[in-house]
């Protein structure tokens, strides 16, 4: 269907009411927006739905949502009823159309005959699965666009473990939703039907004090906390999101006597009125923490996206100014203090796992062997650590420690199974609680991690490419690369390519070949003769394509040359 037919079949159905016509009315004379909406239909994919609010095939909105939502009805209701009335969770993040969306979905489910759990207020994503695996739920839901900009929102499917649902079981739920036709597939219960016949739940909360608790429990080192956790200086800003509540009352509980919240980011504000993109990555949005922090002395600065999984940080460097760590850099520090810290009070299993992605820097795992503890890599996505996870208490081969991605993602125990910023939040203060003990600040902490290990730099890099036009691009660039296989990239011989679309390693020098035991995922890795690598992705969740640098040198200053020097090589390349 052509989207001037999928236009008419909107403004003319007598299904779609009456302020999404309007909306659509307003159109008329705007053909390159009319095409964007309807082009395409939103796409289902790995992760969801996410894409910009609006009326529209292509847009987010609760005819959308309500066929996704109906798909995945159709795939619990092929598992039995069993499955039905364990149910589905639902929770909720800040954005525009959040709260309504996931009410919508909660009145879908019950319209098929499954019981749904409803959050009454917003709540972190790390929240949503943790409740699935405390009420024993079939799956779960969460409505949110993450750190992406306010015109966006977005909706996450989860499993009975509590981790996004991994392959092959997306591509069995995508199924579904492909095959849900038209709008009158989409069944639809009443609010006030569903509550009386018991199928709509909201959920107290005791749920949430039990997951609170649960992360206290993750404290390494109580006593450090008792001590110099009184005089920490911390900065906190959830970014107008949902991690306000949980964050301060874990630090709150734990001991943390000195944190002050960024007042004109302390509520919700679906607008992200004082930072635009609300993403921890972004230095920008801790301009007014940073305000705060001068004024207050602070030690460090805490900031969580709107559905607090991710968590940036910014700290004193050498000449007393707030720097940013990058997540790499966050990701070591955690490593280290989480490995250092479980040994000195021999808690530290032997078979201990520290999982992080492809796309993570290498410090990690160098910090981990030190310690004689095992590194597993994954494809980007926490999904697939969380179905590490799943894997390890099945077979008992090893013990989960930590698990981390390079975008400010981190996890700590096995209650949860997605990246959590409350957690991180809190191992973070307890961390630098535990270097101002020690007479040093986090920044001096990284410092004597790179005197001990190398120096490390990696560095991310963004290709915006939006629209129509934008996907056919990634597409060209993406296919351009697989048919010509660089042999020197910067003057350095590329020794291996790693294609996680194909699953095919290839080993330039000799030409020989082997396979890699991931799942399918549109991913180029490059890995050059000094042990520095790139890496090609396209988002999963954004119109854009994101480059990865990797370099190890023996100074900081050579680390930093060499990563400029990858950087504008791969440029010309790409």
């Amino acid at each position: 269907m052509q989207y001037r037919e999928k236009y008419d079949l909107w403004l003319n159905s007598p299904l779609i009411d009456e302020e999404t016509k309007q909306e659509l009315l307003a159109l008329s004379g705007d053909e390159k927006e009319i095409e964007d909406r309807f082009y395409r239909d939103l796409e289902f994919g790995t992760a969801g739905l996410r894409g910009v609010i609006g009326a529209g095939s292509n847009r987010m909105n609760k005819y959308t949502v309500g066929m996704a939502t109906q798909g995945l009805a159709n795939y619990i209701c092929k598992k039995g009823e069993k499955a039905k009335a364990k149910g589905v969770a639902i929770a909720y993040d800040s954005r525009r159309k959040s709260s309504d969306f996931a009410l919508h979905a909660a009145l879908v489910l019950c319209a098929n005959g499954i019981r749904t759990y409803l959050f009454k207020e917003l709540q972190p994503t790390p929240v949503l699965s943790f409740t699935v695996r405390e009420l024993g739920t079939t799956a779960g839901i969460v409505v949110t666009a993450s750190h992406n900009p306010p015109e966006y929102n977005g909706y996450k499917v989860y499993w009975s473990d509590g981790a996004q649902v991994p392959p092959p079981m997306d591509s069995e739920i995508i199924h579904e939703v492909s095959r849900v036709k038209g709008f009158e597939a989409i069944r639809i219960m009443d609010e006030g039907e569903a509550l009386k016949n018991g199928l709509l739940c909201y959920i107290g909360e005791e749920t949430v004090s039990k997951y609170i608790e649960r992360v206290k429990d993750l404290c390494i080192n109580k006593s450090i906390v008792a001590k110099a956790g009184r005089d920490l200086k911390i900065i906190y800003t959830p970014l107008h999101g949902t991690g306000n509540k949980p964050v301060r009352q874990v630090l709150k509980q734990l001991g943390f006597q000195n944190v002050s919240v960024v007042p004109e980011q302390e509520m919700p504000d679906p607008d992200f009125s004082t930072v635009g993109y609300p993403n921890p990555e972004d230095k920008k949005v801790f301009t007014l923490g940073f305000e705060l922090a001068r004024e207050n002395g602070a030690d460090l600065i805490i900031a969580t996206d709107p559905d607090c999984d991710r968590v940036g940080v910014a700290v004193k460097n050498s000449q007393g100014e707030y720097i940013n760590l990058s997540g790499n850099q966050i990701g070591a520090l955690m490593v280290h203090y989480i490995l250092n810290g479980l040994k000195s009070q021999n808690r530290l299993p032997e078979n201990s796992c520290i999982i992080k992605t492809v796309v993570t820097g290498e410090i990690g795992q160098v910090i981990a062997d030190s310690f004689g503890v095992a590194v597993m890599n994954t494809l980007t996505g926490f999904k697939f650590i969380g179905e590490k996870i799943r894997e390890f208490e099945e077979t008992g081969s090893h013990t989960f420690l930590f698990g981390y991605e390079e975008s400010y993602g981190y996890l700590a125990g096995s209650f949860v199974r997605d990246k959590d910023a409350v957690i991180a939040s809190m191992l973070i203060c307890e961390m630098a609680s535990w270097y101002k003990a020690k007479g040093m600040t986090l920044y001096e902490g990284l410092l004597s991690l790179w005197e001990e290990y190398g120096y490390y730099a990696d560095t991310v890099k963004s290709i915006q490419m939006k629209g129509k036009e934008g996907m056919e691009k990634i597409r060209e660039l993406m296919n351009r690369l697989r048919s010509s296989r660089p042999e020197k990239v910067g003057g350095l011989s590329v020794i291996r390519i790693e294609d996680y679309k194909t699953g095919m390693a290839y080993n330039t020098q000799d030409g020989t070949s082997e396979s890699i035991d991931f799942p399918v995922s549109n991913v180029l890795k490059y890995i050059l003769e000094d042990n520095s690598w790139f890496c090609v992705r396209p988002s999963g969740t954004e119109p854009k394509v994101k480059l990865y640098f990797s370099t190890v040198a023996d100074s900081r200053q050579e680390a930093e040359e060499k990563n400029r020097k990858l950087m504008d090589a791969v440029d010309e390349l790409v």
